[in-house]
């Protein structure tokens, strides 16, 4: 009885063994595209635009900041919108000038003297002496506490999270951090971690100061380079609203119209004219997985 019943699986291996070499095949043929729409929660008009995004346009992967003020109304929209993909896109820094966010936790080597997340990851020539995160001695152990509690606190509100992120790059300050996204991914069930999956980034249109038009004409010039397997743009769309326009840092002062314009790129009915012409699939992290 053995014997017959490991003959009849090598029978029906025999026999499915081309069906998945051909599916295998036909993927690995494909263009596969994840459209991630960032920073959820930042802002009121960041999730307007996103929800549009998705809803009227390409975005396939929404990436949520939960220490931020509109992150409540980002919770709302995502249970209205149970198809969309979201990740915990942790959060270790507080950029903009007129708008700030705290750690859910007491962490005293992340913050200012105001009790904010500093402005950058890395010293930059248009911030103060002392904006950067890199230049305190910051606590491991206090990274690990916050970026646990904005994942639990995601997990308990957000059904469909699939993965996590990194804000600005918070994660790689280090071997340690990135060896701490690593192993909270595992623990918590969001291990999609792109190198497995060998994702290739998509260029975007390399100047955000174009108007709608060109970065149109742009985006589409990219997509037509891509070659078969998986890819990753990464965008920001958001509204042009009075709340956003008071929005900026040094260097970044154009926030709402490139965001905007953003907005207008990734809804753009030749867009997906021209995914639809060649035939690229567009696919969520939890598709990888």
């Amino acid at each position: 009885m053995k014997n017959r019943n490991l003959l009849l699986f090598f029978v029906f291996a025999a026999a499915f063994a081309p069906l998945i070499v051909q599916c295998q095949s036909g993927q690995a043929q494909k263009v596969r595209l994840i459209i991630r729409i960032d920073d959820m929660g930042c802002s009121h008009a960041t999730n307007t635009g996103i929800r549009e995004a998705y809803k009227e346009g390409i975005g396939r992967s929404v990436e949520v900041m939960v220490p931020t003020p509109w992150f409540p109304e980002a919770v709302r929209m995502l249970k209205e919108m149970p198809g969309l993909d979201a990740g915990v896109h942790l959060v270790l820094t507080s950029e903009w000038t007129n708008v700030k966010w705290r750690p859910l936790t007491q962490v005293p080597s992340l913050v200012n003297d105001w009790g904010y997340f500093y402005p950058m990851i890395w010293p930059n020539d248009r911030f103060p002496a002392g904006s950067a995160l890199q230049e305190h001695p910051w606590d491991i152990k206090e990274v690990e506490k916050e970026l646990r509690a904005q994942i639990e606190l995601a997990k308990r509100e957000i059904p469909q999270l699939s993965h996590l992120s990194s804000h600005m790059g918070c994660l790689n300050m280090n071997d340690e951090t990135k060896a701490l996204f690593k192993k909270l991914g595992r623990e918590y069930g969001l291990d999609v971690f792109l190198e497995d999956y060998q994702v290739q980034y998509m260029p975007g249109p390399g100047d955000n100061t174009l108007p709608a038009e060109k970065r149109v004409e742009k985006f589409i010039e990219n997509l037509r380079k891509l070659t078969p397997g998986n890819w990753l743009f990464v965008e920001h769309p958001a509204h042009d609203l009075p709340e956003q326009q008071a929005i900026g840092h040094p260097g970044y002062e154009h926030v709402a119209t490139d965001r905007a314009g953003v907005l207008a790129m990734l809804t753009d009915a030749r867009v997906k004219a021209a995914i639809e012409e060649l035939g690229i699939e567009l696919v969520s992290y939890s598709q990888l997985k």
